[in-house]
């Protein structure tokens, strides 16, 4: 095929990019389970990748890219096995049984139709990893952003995100872990570490944790499709279906998240019409199917929720009551801090801001929410929602300063002070009463957890 030329390059370019990212997974899947070398295997694909680009600009796509890949990197892993000094003994071992080493001339492997992609997130979501090694893994080998793509989404450093993962391959070799699940392996809580790596990543993309902008929509954007390619690997997994549901409804009012001047604008004074409608189709579909299974967990839970926001013409017409009996049930299969938190908006909208406060009173005793750096900040955001409801303005603007000041994400840190300012009594003129309360589900939009700085 001749490569495109004129007004057609950058679509021909964009198009190489979606298919390098798309095979990625399985190039390096075939790679590993084949060698057993996660860390070598990545750092031939990445070669095979940056080739390809180069190549397909020029020439145009191949009839089968994955192959072409497969191709490449599985003669540059040859060519990084020969050089490691330090594995000389099992290239020789390699070579008494692999042709391709013995012959030169052997033919080359051809593609597979195997799919490898839910073994490779397993194996980057490995037990031996840490949370953040594991989202920084997935990214890079599952997702294919390369190092700088992750250290920018993440406001890191290159060279520290390139150490980072270095050292998750490195911990990956020495934990001895293996591409293939053995019977003693539990798959069952493998994917559930696998949802909630794609979930944080999600997450972190929604709302970012730092910097100038309230979100980061390459994150998001990629933690749905890597949950779209999980959902075509275990199609009869309802949480995997709930997950998805969970992030269509909620990506789908993005949009609607951030005023001209990108400024914070919560929910009850969202413009609707700004909302993803097919994403809210495509959610509801998923959540209903989920839900008429026997089992329900956690995210299809999170899921129902976000459709009954969706379902709302106004922010008026939300039913609270039934969201807050969803937080219940919630919390008691899965009772974490950002649940609970959720928990307390959604009864303060339900029954008003003297039982949702009494609650996150009794809750912040009970499991201290204010000294949990999980939720401390936004526990902070819904009390000040809740007392400037109340009246108790001063406390309130004290109560969003002590949010402000723990959040690194500037357009919230504008947001939580301009609440303060509006709190203070000199400033009374603002309208309250349930406006605050509707501000405060800005603060729990989505109850979940964070990733922390990968």
């Amino acid at each position: 095929m001749a490569a495109p030329s004129g007004d057609a390059r950058g679509t021909h370019l964009a198009r190489i990019e979606h298919v390098l990212r798309e095979q990625t997974p399985h190039v390096l899947g075939a790679l590993v389970r084949r060698f057993g070398r996660f860390d070598l295997a990545e750092d031939a694909v990445q070669e095979a990748l940056i080739v390809a680009a180069r190549r397909w600009a020029a020439d145009g796509l191949p009839d089968g890219p994955r192959a072409w890949l497969i191709r490449v990197a599985y003669r540059r892993m040859i060519d990084l096995l020969r050089s490691e000094q330090a594995a000389r003994r099992r290239e020789e071992d390699a070579a008494s049984t692999d042709l391709v080493l013995v012959d030169p001339a052997a033919p080359r492997p051809a593609a597979v139709d195997r799919d490898d992609s839910l073994q490779l997130l397993l194996l980057c979501c490995h037990p031996a990893l840490s949370e953040t090694s594991q989202i920084a893994l997935t990214l890079r080998a599952v997702g294919g952003l390369t190092t700088a793509e992750i250290a920018h989404a993440y406001g890191a450093a290159e060279a520290t995100m390139g150490s980072r993962i270095s050292r998750a391959k490195q911990t990956l070799k020495k934990a001895g872990a293996r591409f293939e699940l053995r019977d003693s392996d539990d798959l069952a809580a493998r994917t559930t570490a696998v949802m909630r790596v794609l979930y944080l990543i999600f997450n972190e993309g929604y709302t970012a944790t730092a910097g100038s902008d309230l979100t980061r929509a390459a994150l998001t954007a990629e933690a749905i499709r890597l949950t779209r390619m999980l959902r075509a690997l275990l199609p009869d997994d309802v949480e995997v279906a709930g997950l998805l549901a969970l992030m269509l409804l909620t990506d789908a009012r993005r949009d609607a998240r951030t005023d001209p001047e990108d400024g914070l604008v919560v929910l009850s004074e969202q413009d609707r019409t700004l909302w993803d409608r097919p994403l809210i189709a495509e959610g509801q579909r998923l959540i209903e199917d989920a839900w008429r299974q026997e089992r329900v967990g956690p995210y299809q839970l999170q899921a129902a929720i976000a459709a009954i926001h969706a379902q709302a013409d106004t922010a008026e017409a939300t039913d609270w009551p039934q969201i807050a009996a969803l937080y219940l049930w919630l919390e008691r299969l899965d009772p974490t801090a950002p649940i609970r938190l959720s928990r307390v908006v959604a009864v303060a909208h339900a029954f008003g801001p003297h039982r949702g406060l009494a609650l996150l009173d009794q809750l912040d005793r009970e499991h201290a929410l204010t000294e949990d750096p999980l939720v401390a900040q936004r526990t902070h955001a819904v009390r000040a929602h809740l007392l400037d409801q109340l009246g108790e303005h001063e406390r309130a603007a004290d109560a969003y300063r002590a949010a402000a000041a723990l959040t690194e994400n500037e357009t919230e840190r504008r947001y939580l002070h301009r609440r303060a300012r509006r709190s203070a009594p000199e400033q009374e003129s603002q309208p309250r009463g349930a406006q605050a309360a509707d501000d405060a589900a800005t603060c729990t939009d989505v109850p979940r957890g964070r990733p922390g700085r990968v």
